[in-house]
């Protein structure tokens, strides 16, 4: 399979049928092996049924459906966990992205790039709901994670399938996989695609969730910087109950000394706890240090002689 089309669905029912019939008229033209896989996400209309109803006359359809509303990330990680193609595009289910585009995906990902983002250049949404705080977004995702994508919101965005398929996703966390997937050194390319005006229904999504996506954007950051220096950050944090714990131990010896009739135990004891504190977790750090290195040790080790023995039995198969 060469290509899978991955698309989250929540009461979308009169997007369905066009959105199907532009992904085709789009990937059809390029003589290619390909799935489309529409994820209903516990839709309570006729989203399911209508999207059933194509799977009986086009072979190349799927249909998944939810028992509940779980989210776009989970609908859209079922999907890719699903998918059978070795380039997985993934798109939003209410016509504002244009499968038109799909092309110009797959031809940034032969170029020899693992992930394809698409940037909204032209969006056709509300300006102060939508655009202002998806720029503010977006400039902060840039800052705090290093990686500088003009637009993380965009759905439509092409993958490596051996890439993708190990990246968990869960809460928002679709929006953050080119950051996440950074960590392994992926290569990233960017390209401007359409935008159109939503057709049918309201949008599902508003500032309500910004908090959601905040705590990701934390949930990421320490992913990303635990994952090359653990003890660091560890012994980072470990200095707050360090500096505490000196402070209350210190304050108690000054107390011994100046006044004995009114020294108290009670701040050498919480500085004595908070001390030890600190050190567990710097010790923490030093196991999660010896964890890492020891596990990209045995991690290229095998791949070496992975590679050894496949190059060993081509050999002699010659």
């Amino acid at each position: 399979m060469d290509l899978s089309v991955v698309v989250p669905l929540y009461f979308e029912e009169e997007s369905v049928e066009l959105l199907h019939q532009s992904i085709t008229n789009a990937i059809s033209p390029l003589k290619i092996k390909y799935e489309i896989i529409f994820v209903d996400d516990g839709s309570k209309d006729n989203t399911f049924m209508v999207a059933e109803k194509i799977a009986q006359r086009d072979i190349n359809f799927k249909i998944i459906k939810f028992r509940k509303n779980y989210g776009q990330t989970p609908a859209m990680a079922a999907g890719i966990n699903h998918a059978l193609g070795n380039i997985i595009i993934t798109m939003d289910g209410d016509l504002q992205n244009d499968p038109a585009d799909i092309p110009l995906f797959l031809q940034k990902i032969e170029e020899g790039y693992d992930i394809v983002v698409g940037w909204r250049h032209k969006r056709q949404d509300k300006l102060i709901t939508r655009k202002i705080p998806s720029k503010i977004a977006n400039w902060i995702i840039g800052k705090i994670t290093g990686v500088p994508i003009k637009d993380n919101g965009c759905s439509l965005k092409a993958y490596k399938r051996s890439i993708i398929q190990k990246i968990p996703l869960y809460s928002e966390m679709h929006r953050f996989i080119p950051a996440m997937t950074s960590i392994a050194g992926t290569t990233i390319a960017e390209i401007k695609v359409r935008h159109h005006a939503r057709q049918f229904g309201e949008s599902k999504y508003g500032l309500s969730r910004v908090y959601k996506v905040l705590i990701d954007l934390l949930t990421i950051k320490m992913l990303i910087s635990f994952a090359s220096r653990p003890l660091y950050w560890f012994t980072l944090i470990a200095l707050i109950p360090f500096f505490l714990g000196s402070v209350l131990i210190t304050q108690w010896l000054l107390s011994l000394f100046t006044d004995p009739s009114h020294h108290s135990f009670v701040f050498a004891s919480v500085g004595v706890l908070l001390v030890a504190l600190g050190t567990f977790i710097v010790t923490l750090g030093i196991l999660a240090e010896l964890v890492y290195k020891t596990g990209s040790h045995l991690i290229e080790k095998f791949s070496n002689l992975k590679l050894n023995l496949i190059g060993k039995k081509t050999n002699h198969e010659q």
